[in-house]
């Protein structure tokens, strides 16, 4: 078996790979822009990798992703499921898996206390993958947070370039995945695969709170289609009435298109 480091080459849909004692934290927003909201809820949703891909060329048939999965449950309430790897080849998804263990983190909603069970690294296996060359994309989990090691393969692997189009969009639960099942089920998976372009999904679950950093973020990205999705986390969390929100989202926009005057 090959070892091939993780590194950002290998890596679509991700803006920062923070470097930890285990591996590669998976951020979709910038360290920055994360400092400013000092929020955990938006900490937490921002580092599962929603839309984030492993992406190689290989003539191998047999991959091993190597990470440390970190889950998230509330006291009292039944667990999530597993987050489920795609393995998509050629644009065909062709095997699933899940790593067997993760670190747990336990929530308690009513006296705000987290208990945190450590977990090891554990790998996902892709086997008896297609004869010949291809392109090989592990989709990661789009609910729990990653922490990537290296890559395994019987034959050596090569990064991809990103596809022409690049399609940035901002949203809310809705768009990380919420109920989904698998992260190539998410809609803007699913849109993304379907319209031949690259996606960068800044779908925060309960996050979407019109915040300026967001905007500057996507203000200072190379982006080809552009698409926002607001009021949902708005309203269920109670944070403006329509006078602040009209023009928080006017200057949302404004910001955008400081760095995207023409991009639809």
């Amino acid at each position: 078996m090959i070892t091939t480091p993780l590194t950002g080459d290998l890596i679509h849909g991700a803006l920062e790979l923070e470097r930890t004692d285990v591996g590669l934290r998976v951020h979709r927003l910038p360290a920055w822009a994360r400092a400013q909201a000092a929020d955990a809820q938006l900490t937490m949703v921002e580092s599962q990798p929603a839309g984030v891909r492993v992406v190689v060329t290989t003539t191998a048939r047999h991959l091993e992703l190597r990470a440390l999965a970190t889950r998230y449950t509330y006291r009292g309430a039944p667990a999530r499921p597993d987050g489920v790897f795609d393995v998509v080849v050629d644009g065909a998804l062709v095997a699933q898996g899940s790593l067997d263990g993760a670190t747990l983190v336990t929530m308690d909603p009513r006296t705000g206390g987290v208990e945190t069970t450590p977990g090891e690294v554990r790998a996902v296996v892709a086997g008896n993958l297609p004869e010949g060359e291809k392109r090989v994309e592990i989709w990661l989990p789009h609910q729990e947070t990653l922490e990537l090691v290296e890559l395994r393969s019987d034959a050596p692997v090569q990064g991809v370039p990103a596809p022409g189009r690049r399609w940035v969009h901002h949203g809310s639960s809705i768009s990380q995945g919420s109920n989904a099942t698998h992260p190539t089920g998410t809609w803007a998976a699913v849109a993304a695969m379907t319209g031949g372009v690259d996606l960068l999904n800044l779908g925060f679950g309960g996050s979407a709170m019109v915040d300026p950093f967001v905007a500057r973020t996507i203000r200072d990205l190379p982006a080809d289609l552009l698409s926002v999705s607001f009021g949902i986390n708005v309203v269920n969390a109670d944070v403006m009435r329509r006078r602040a929100f009209r023009p928080a989202v006017h200057g949302f926009l404004d910001t955008v298109r400081e760095g995207h005057p023409e991009t639809p």
